[in-house]
């Protein structure tokens, strides 16, 4: 069921061409094959960001976060290729997702992440819920917490208990949590954060660039991944 809503979402991709950076000319594609022989670039490809520090350390692995936001049409055209994508990562890399608060209903929808998780339930709802937002269109992007409880009651949750999850301290610790952590992302100087976005060892912040997109991104949090797995001399 989840790969066929993750086709559902990629169909979406088309339809959403003027939403997502551009990757068609020909120029762009000869300046990619420069900075992929080249490698990844500070300052271009990725942000540096000062003092970070992985989102959720664990010894031996290389975190890879993603930013990401229910209600965002773009996350859910990114979902398909990055199901795609993580399918192929090595062994020491450890993917979090990392749901962003940027007020109103994107704090409802992150709180219900978080519930999610606790009740066992996110992994399992996670392409669902970008399905019945984006490409159903069941579920509002601003949905009420009584309507995103009900949605995880679908998939076995307690309505009740859910809500109650969601207000919950544990959630609200988890919700400041990836808050802040997001938060030191806002290097100065750079642009603003978005969604989708990436974050390699909590150190390094790769957006979606105008020149090459989606692809080019999880290229270069791969060459990220790769340089951080490399012993220190």
């Amino acid at each position: 069921m989840v790969q066929r809503l993750a086709l559902l979402l990629l169909a979406l991709l088309p339809l959403a061409a003027c939403d997502r950076p551009s990757a068609s000319a020909p120029a762009a594609s000869e300046s990619l094959v420069a900075a992929k022989s080249a490698g990844p670039v500070a300052g271009v490809d990725y942000i540096e960001i000062p003092g970070g520090q992985p989102y959720a350390p664990q010894a031996g692995k290389v975190e890879i976060a993603e930013a990401f936001g229910y209600p965002c049409p773009h996350c859910a055209h990114f979902e398909p290729l990055l199901i795609e994508w993580k399918e192929k990562l090595p062994a020491n890399a450890n993917f979090v997702a990392v749901p962003a608060a940027f007020g109103g209903p994107w704090d409802t929808f992150a709180r219900a992440y978080f519930a999610a998780e606790a009740a066992g339930l996110a992994e399992k709802t996670h392409v669902p819920m970008f399905s019945a937002i984006h490409a159903e269109r069941r579920l509002p992007p601003n949905a009420a917490p009584e309507r995103i409880a009900a949605f995880y009651a679908e998939f076995g949750a307690d309505p009740d208990a859910f809500l109650k999850s969601m207000n919950s301290p544990e959630v609200e610790a988890k919700f400041k949590h990836a808050r802040d952590f997001l938060a030191r992302t806002e290097v100065q100087g750079a642009a603003q954060i978005g969604t989708p976005m990436m974050i390699v060892a909590g150190k390094y912040r790769v957006d979606a660039s105008s020149e090459g997109g989606y692809e080019k991104m999880l290229d270069t949090v791969g060459k990220l991944v790769a340089r951080e797995s490399k012993p220190a001399r």
